[in-house]
Formats: structure tokens, C-alpha cells, sequence
């Protein structure tokens, strides 16, 4: 007798009715409407056109003189562009087995002519532009760059060597359109 009384103070389910439905169909009304409000919000963040045509730059590489290291502008950062010696070539595919690559990579991986290397300047500790590319800049021991802020050193290929920037120097997309031509983006 006592499992017949528990089981009546039970609550029964209510079967499911039109107040339901409504609800239903009231909330995702009310998320459609609320999506469809917001998108063009997000929209708005996208790039303009303007911004979007300077999304890749042509660099004429025919007055780079061997040895020359020079800086071009692409998407708001620095684009460091060397015309690697021989000798540059020789030390950087030396060091591709070197045990204190912080981000080990093979010079070939991170270059697609090996007298041409290509990398977006930016130190990937904090930010900061290294010092490396103008006569007189310390390039630290390897003949790199060198970021005076915390001490990051890269070497002639970009790799970084020392200090507490996590990765190489970034590689951009980039294309050669013919001998003297690249696209970068």
C-alpha cells in the first residue's frame, strides 16, 4: 500500500500541448532575428577593398646586389628580402642539424631559391623589428638579425638561435613571377 501512495504523490508528465509549440517557435524566431541583426556587425569588421588590394606588392629583385639586404612594406609589416652569398648559403644549410635550433627547420624549407630569402621581420617574442639590416646592425654570431629588446637572436636563414622568441622568423607567401620578379602574398 505504501508503493500505491508514493506513486500518486508522484508528478505525472504533462503531455506536451500548444504552449509548448509556441515556445518553441517563439525562441528560434527570436534567434533568426537576433542573428540576423548582429551579422551586419560582424560584416562590417571585415577589410575594406583598399585594404584588400595592397594584400600582395611586387618587388623587382634585379638592383639587389649579392650580399644586399633590403625592406620592403606588406600589410603594414617590414619584409626582409636577402640576396644570399654563397658563403650565407653555405652557413645556413651547415646549421640545419644544429642542436640549438630553437624551431628546427632545414634551410630548403624556408626558401624557395636558395641565394633569396624571404621572411616578415617581425620578432615572434613580442613583436618588435630586429636590428640586422643595414650596414653596421649587430646580426649576432650567425649573421642574422639580432632583437635588442629581449635578446632574440636569428641566424642567416631566419631560425631562431637564442633568447625567448618561440619560433622562426615567419615566412610570407610568396611567388617568383619570373628571374627578377617576386609576389609576395
Amino acid at each position: 500500500m505504501s508503493t500505491e501512495a508514493e506513486t500518486s504523490r508522484m508528478p505525472k508528465p504533462a503531455p506536451a500541448n500548444r504552449r509548448d509549440f509556441l515556445y518553441i517557435s517563439t525562441g528560434t524566431a527570436a534567434a533568426v532575428g537576433a542573428a540576423a541583426a548582429v551579422w551586419p556587425l560582424i560584416d562590417g569588421m571585415q577589410p575594406s577593398a583598399d585594404v584588400g588590394a595592397l594584400a600582395t606588392t611586387e618587388v623587382d629583385l634585379s638592383p639587389i646586389e649579392p650580399g644586399q639586404r633590403v625592406t620592403i612594406k606588406w600589410r603594414s609589416r617590414p619584409v626582409f628580402i636577402v640576396y644570399r652569398t654563397e658563403a650565407l648559403i653555405r652557413q645556413a644549410r651547415a646549421d640545419d642539424d644544429s642542436p640549438d635550433l630553437i624551431d628546427p627547420a632545414p634551410d630548403s624549407a624556408r626558401v624557395q631559391r636558395p641565394e633569396w630569402l624571404v621572411v616578415i621581420g617581425v620578432c615572434t617574442h613580442l613583436g618588435c623589428i630586429p636590428l640586422g639590416q643595414q650596414e653596421g646592425d649587430p646580426r649576432g654570431p650567425h649573421n642574422g638579425w639580432f632583437c635588442p629588446c629581449h635578446g632574440s637572436i636569428y641566424d642567416s636563414a631566419g631560425r631562431v638561435r637564442k633568447g625567448p622568441a618561440p619560433r622562426n622568423l615567419d615566412v610570407p607567401p610568396y611567388a617568383f613571377l619570373d628571374d627578377n620578379r617576386i609576389r609576395i602574398g
